[in-house]
């Protein structure tokens, strides 16, 4: 693994974050090899050259413990947005676990996103961090069958073990749920996909199910996922094309139908799927331990 020069990496401080309520962000890593089809992070805007080439920031850990400690307030940190924390190189060097040590020694919550059931060797270090702040975990899960997670995420974790990830870290006490984005129309738009992840996720004790049904599309992104259904989905480019041209937001002919299902499985089963819903329950445990000291 390559790694290129940084001078900095946490993200300034962010009052009122609406999404997940993260207050500052870190990536470590840059690229990523998990070959998803759908990935909007391959876009040209974000200016990432050789994207399914995995890179890390040098000296992170260092630069973490440096600008941690010169931060005025602290907050929840989220990771997971531009790049997966826990890529295969992660076993190695645990570079996201270096981040976590010291975001529990500096008193800072954390936010992870991700699709790797590597996160569960962290629980130790996730646990510490929730004893004085908020922890967040958002799996990415798009369909609960394996054999098409296999064609359209071919290098990451299946479903069914990013569901034992969720009971895993649910069972230690984390605050984990699942991130239901992209649904891909015409593959993963179905009543039976949508209501097998609400049970599924219900079974394995997740919190929460944030959906998007639908997909992005912009740029070389574009290129890149209408050559993945070429050779995996025949026939699947056209309709693209036809339902949608050059738009950016692709959104499932099925999105009305399918939030009236979601909406209702996961309100029999209890799972919240409303941002400011999730933002509260999560931040919720650690707003009450601070009214307490006074």
């Amino acid at each position: 693994m390559e790694f290129i020069p940084a001078k900095t990496i946490i993200s300034g401080y962010a009052e009122h974050n609406t999404w997940f309520g993260n207050n500052y962000n870190i990536n470590i890593y840059k690229g990523c090899c998990h070959g998803c089809i759908y990935c909007d992070s391959r876009s040209e805007c974000y200016r990432i050259d050789d994207f399914d080439i995995v890179r890390a920031k040098k000296d992170a850990i260092a630069l973490i413990n440096k600008e941690l400690k010169s931060k005025k307030r602290t907050g929840v940190i989220g990771t997971g947005a531009m790049s997966d924390p826990y890529n295969p190189f992660e076993k190695q060097y645990s570079l996201t676990r270096g981040a976590l040590e010291l975001i529990n020694i500096h008193g800072f919550g954390a936010s992870i996103a991700t699709k790797s059931d590597l996160i569960i060797r962290d629980i130790d270090i996730l646990k510490k961090i929730k004893n004085h702040s908020p922890v967040l975990i958002k799996i990415t899960i798009t369909t609960c069958d394996d054999l098409l997670c296999r064609k359209i995420e071919p290098f990451v974790a299946t479903s069914s073990k990013r569901f034992s990830a969720i009971k895993e870290l649910s069972d230690n006490g984390i605050f984990a749920g699942i991130l239901l984005m992209p649904v891909l129309p015409f593959l993963e738009d179905n009543e039976d996909n949508i209501s097998g992840i609400v049970n599924l996720a219900y079974e394995n004790g997740a919190k929460f199910i944030y959906p998007a049904f639908g997909v992005t599309l912009r740029q070389n992104q574009r290129d890149w996922y209408y050559k993945k259904l070429d050779e995996t989905f025949p026939g699947i480019k056209q309709k693209y094309i036809h339902q949608f041209g050059n738009n950016y937001e692709c959104r499932s002919p099925k999105a009305k139908v399918l939030w009236q299902l979601f909406q209702r499985e996961c309100d029999k089963f209890g799972i919240l799927y409303k941002m400011e819903d999730i933002i509260q329950a999560y931040k919720q445990e650690y707003k009450e331990n601070q009214l307490s000291l006074f």
